[in-house]
């Protein structure tokens, strides 16, 4: 689209030492995309070009883009906020053009600094770009990649449809950052990772150019598969503005059971004898003794009367859930209640909805209940084989041991995807020092083990100093190596990934996100 048609075809405009120019002549426009200048003057032909309302900045306005859930903030030049497609293609042709460092952002509610603006530039905030449209008679929907992921699931919902992918912030998270970062969530094992879900992505190259990998058809392999290419390379292949994603029939009954067990291994142990049995749970949690006592002190009750435990005063619990047919999931019940009685030191069941939410209260809270063991946290969504699960926990113990510091675990025990974390105060060096060192060992462990150093939240920033634990040389070399093909000026989310950041070395805004209190 030519620029007159952004800003008119008498616009004026002055580049400190090249002059005034009128966007007039072709020769100008060309020049637009061409003349050397700062990031400061880029920004103002941005402004010119979208107009004040779509491109912020001022301070307020950067300063909300500057950071994601990590905490971890670093200022943009300004935030651009694009009114459709052809605001974007122009964003990116003019950072392009002037190697201006650009992030994509939607809800912020990553874990991992992927939203972070590392080396400043432009934010490119799509939260507002929340279209949802779903096809029936299809089982798929197409949605913008500012949708929330809750917003996608209950717009299924009206259609008798179900939309699978179930982070923990579902409610409000967007389903860009999800395919950014290949999310999956509680029900993963069943049902899959975002992945599994997407038809097809249409949105631009970092040079500006529209591409569509995909569509609205359930086979395609026309070509190399671009598409799955995208999913998980945390914005830092291209940009996605539109997502066709497959939904499946809703299941018509869900039952839930709550074991307490005597200790972390049995039920850890208990976890693996289910699979074992080939039930697959739609649901199969985990939360060791350290973060029940924690969830039971913040929500100022036990989750079982001491009556009921025998004189077992710390528990590990298991949370698990069933869903599909009627006739299916009961025959699943019965399987699964035998095994509850042989694993567990109690447990409580129910088909109820708002009985199982009840149940549910205890893994909804554990996350914030952590900050009841330290004002800080270094937390790694880290999974490991079957065969680790008991390796992993003992270790964490052992961390806890070696640095004084409480390590809470929990996660998805249905496909060994945990979450541990290492608590800390941060206004005392030798705690930070000792969970700086807690955590590299774990992570060196993870990868003893078989396993991968993140499974939900990507590299971002905060996994970048265990990238090369995990890839040799030439794998991380041939990751470089196709981001170079298709941002050959590295201008999307430059440093993240494969530029290592110590985090340790850096404080987190204090601030509030709407997240915090679930």
């Amino acid at each position: 689209m030519p620029l007159r048609a952004f800003v008119g075809a008498d616009a004026h405009f002055n580049i400190k030492g090249t002059g005034t120019f009128c966007l007039g002549t072709p020769q100008v426009e060309a020049s637009f995309f061409s003349l050397p200048m700062s990031f400061h003057d880029a920004t103002r032909l941005l402004v010119l070009a979208l107009g004040e309302a779509q491109v912020r900045t001022d301070e307020a306005s950067r300063f909300a883009a500057s950071f994601d859930n990590s905490r971890f903030s670093f200022m943009p030049d300004a935030v651009v906020q694009p009114r459709d497609e052809a605001d974007v293609a122009h964003t990116l042709r003019l950072a392009n053009a002037h190697h201006v460092p650009l992030t994509i952002r939607g809800a912020g509610s990553g874990c991992a600094g992927g939203a972070a603006p590392l080396r400043g530039g432009w934010v490119l905030q799509l939260a507002h770009w929340r279209g949802i449209e779903v096809d029936s008679a299809a089982s798929l929907a197409i949605v913008q990649p500012g949708a929330l992921t809750g917003d996608i699931d209950a717009e299924a919902a009206k259609h008798g449809l179900f939309y699978p992918p179930d982070p923990s912030s579902v409610k409000y998270c967007s389903i860009g950052g999800n395919i950014a970062t290949n999310a999956g969530g509680l029900r993963a094992a069943k049902y899959g990772v975002c992945r599994d879900y997407i038809y097809g992505l249409e949105g631009f190259l970092p040079t500006g150019e529209f591409v569509r990998w995909g569509g609205a058809v359930r086979k395609c392999v026309s070509g190399y598969n671009i598409k799955d290419l995208w999913i998980g390379s945390e914005g830092t292949l291209g940009i996605i503005t539109k997502a066709v994603l497959k939904l499946l029939p809703r299941p018509l009954a869900r039952h839930t059971f709550l074991l307490a067990c005597e200790s972390d291994e049995r039920a850890l142990e208990a976890a693996k004898a289910l699979l074992a049995q080939h039930v697959v749970p739609s649901v199969l949690e985990f939360l060791d003794t350290q973060t029940v006592t924690c969830a039971e002190r913040r929500n100022g009750r036990p989750l079982f009367q001491e009556s009921e435990m025998g004189g077992l005063t710390q528990a590990a619990v298991l949370l698990v859930e069933l869903d599909g047919h009627p006739a299916s999931v009961a025959e699943d019940v019965q399987r699964v209640r035998t095994w509850a009685k042989q694993s567990a030191r109690i447990y409580r069941e129910t088909g109820d909805s708002a009985e199982a939410e009840r149940l549910w209260n205890i893994r909804r809270t554990c996350s914030q209940a952590m900050f009841l063991l330290g004002n800080a946290k270094l937390n790694e969504d880290v999974v490991v084989p079957l065969s680790g699960y008991v390796p992993l926990l003992q270790f964490t113990r052992e961390i806890m041991a070696r640095t004084g510091l409480a390590t809470p675990t929990f996660g998805h025990a249905a496909d060994g995807n945990f979450h541990i974390h290492i608590m800390y105060d941060r206004d005392d060096p030798r705690q930070c020092k000792q969970a700086e060192e807690g955590i590299r060992l774990m992570m060196g462990k993870v990868v003893a083990l078989g396993g991968v150093i993140t499974g939900e939240h990507g590299i971002g920033i905060t996994k970048s100093p265990f990238l090369r634990l995990q890839h040799t040389g030439a794998e991380i070399n041939a990751m470089q190596s196709i981001k170079h093909a298709l941002d050959p000026n590295g201008i999307l989310a430059p440093g993240q990934i494969f530029e290592v950041t110590n985090i340790w070395d850096l404080r987190p805004v204090k601030v509030s996100l709407p997240w915090d209190k679930h």
